[in-house]
């Protein structure tokens, strides 16, 4: 088989967390939604069928929402630490885009919402 790049999508997570500058931010929450890309080798998945084979989605939503969980200051803070766990929790990640977005920023704007974008490069799994 040729070579390849591959990903797993997890797209519009929604939690409710407590991440904000403002000491009430961090007491009464606000809606957040995590978007990610996580390049992943599942070429052997392809030929299996076989979910052992893979990244299960499900085992990384759950390391999200134990992140999400956690009251915190900043988004990126809170972004560091999601690409952190997840790639100590799945060593063989080989890449991370990640999107953190506030929903209902405290910003006086009427907006969509505001947020932070991340990509790494999990130097670890190159030669």
């Amino acid at each position: 088989m040729k070579l390849m790049t591959s990903y797993i999508l997890l797209q519009g997570l929604h939690f409710h967390a407590r991440i904000g500058v403002g000491e009430q931010e961090r007491v009464v929450g606000n809606e957040y939604v995590v978007d990610l890309r996580i390049g992943y080798p599942f070429t052997k998945a392809m030929e299996s069928d076989d979910v052992t084979d893979t990244l299960n989605y499900a085992e990384v939503f759950h390391v999200i929402r134990k992140v999400m969980k956690q009251p915190a200051r900043l988004l990126e803070s809170v972004a560091g630490s999601i690409v952190e766990v997840l790639c100590v929790a799945f060593p063989t990640i080989s890449s991370i885009d990640l999107k953190l977005v506030k929903l209902n920023p405290p910003m006086g704007a009427d907006s969509d919402g505001a947020g932070v974008e991340l990509h790494l490069i999990n130097d670890k799994t190159k030669d």
